[in-house]
């Protein structure tokens, strides 16, 4: 059933970082330019869709965007609408939500429904929804949001605008965990601020999650690489450091000793895996293009740069592409793996043992 929305404002301390710090404006929006351009042209020319499709990743802004599209409308919040799709997905919903559409807005000019998780409607809802969207009432927009845009009937994505909501880079995250982190009155060093970036996976609301983890557990609000490490089961640097130095030395007795032993200190072993297709991403990087050797300094610690321009020249021939592919394929397989260690050391038979 549809709900008015609650734009989640209120007391910061019993908030998740997420939502106090999620975007109200097109102009607070990260990572998603091409997305904020064609509807903040869309509202200044007053050309509004009745239906927009929202497709991305989770975690990338689709729900947020939604909410500043219709408070850049002026769309008051009593005539917006949330609906959770995945809780509410039959066609009695369908049904009320358009009983509903046809009454005139409150006190705005539009009425405004947010479908979440719209992919999660069944069959009979979407055939009850498509007679809304063929001839909706001129007051109202469907803003419809998904992370499996293929999952969205053909019939559907043609009465709406589709718009491709992209992964936030690594750069975007990691700024806006050091943004976060000053206004939350904390320090975030850069190496820690890299690491929360690698480990939100593409996701802001992923990446402010862990922060607001590292942020609790914090005696001092002096946030350091080794206690976000903790937080997300991160082994040591010089743990990585060690099992890139076997690699290197092409001594795979070595390499799965080093990983065990991060195993047994409690590391994830898909964070140790994604540990190491970074670095050894920067060996290869200095190697080929040394020119982006200041790049990289902002992205590792100067002991780590070190280390990777070293094993970029003739100490670490043995750190190549085949071995970044099957590290990829490790990181890949881990999630699903019998054993979660099992990837990688199958990927040190492969690379080291012929």
């Amino acid at each position: 059933m549809a709900k008015k929305a609650q734009d989640g404002d209120g007391t910061r301390t019993a908030m998740a970082l997420y939502r106090t710090y999620r975007p109200k404006t097109f102009a607070e929006v990260r990572g998603q330019e091409d997305v904020v351009s064609v509807l903040e042209a869309a509202v200044k020319q007053g050309k509004i869709s009745h239906a927009y499709l929202f497709a991305g990743s989770r975690g990338t802004g689709k729900t947020s965007m939604a909410r500043i599209l219709a408070r850049a409308l002026g769309t008051h919040d009593e005539d917006v609408y949330e609906m959770d799709a995945a809780s509410n997905r039959g066609i009695e919903e369908i049904r009320e939500l358009r009983d509903g559409v046809s009454t005139l807005p409150f006190s705005s000019e539009y009425k405004l429904y947010i479908i979440d998780e719209a992919h999660a409607l069944t069959k009979d809802a979407w055939g009850a929804f498509l007679k809304t969207l063929e001839e909706p009432p001129a007051h109202a927009i469907f803003v419809l949001c998904t992370t499996e845009l293929e999952r969205v009937p053909e019939t559907i994505q043609s009465r709406c605008q589709v718009f491709r909501f992209k992964k936030p880079s690594h750069d975007t995250l990691k700024k806006l965990a050091l943004d976060v982190a000053k206004k939350e009155g904390a320090t975030l060093v850069p190496a820690a601020a890299e690491l929360i970036a690698l480990m939100g996976d593409g996701a802001f609301r992923d990446t402010l999650g862990i922060l607001q983890k590292v942020l609790t557990v914090s005696t001092d609000k002096q946030l350091t690489e080794a206690e976000v490490a903790k937080v997300v089961g991160a082994p040591q640097g010089s743990v990585v450091n060690e099992f890139l130095r076997a690699l290197a030395a092409k001594d795979i007795g070595a390499a799965l000793s080093t990983f065990h032993k991060a195993l047994a200190a409690g590391a994830d072993p898909r964070v140790f895996v994604l540990l190491c297709v970074a670095k050894v991403r920067g060996v290869l990087l200095l190697r080929f293009a040394p020119t982006l050797e200041e790049s990289l300094s902002e992205q590792f610690s100067p002991d780590d740069l070190a280390l990777l321009k070293e094993l970029a020249g003739k100490e670490g021939a043995h750190i190549n592409a085949a071995l970044l592919a099957e590290l990829i394929t490790a990181l890949i397989e881990t999630p699903r793996a019998p054993l979660p260690q099992l990837p990688l050391e199958l990927a040190l038979y492969r690379v080291l043992a012929i």
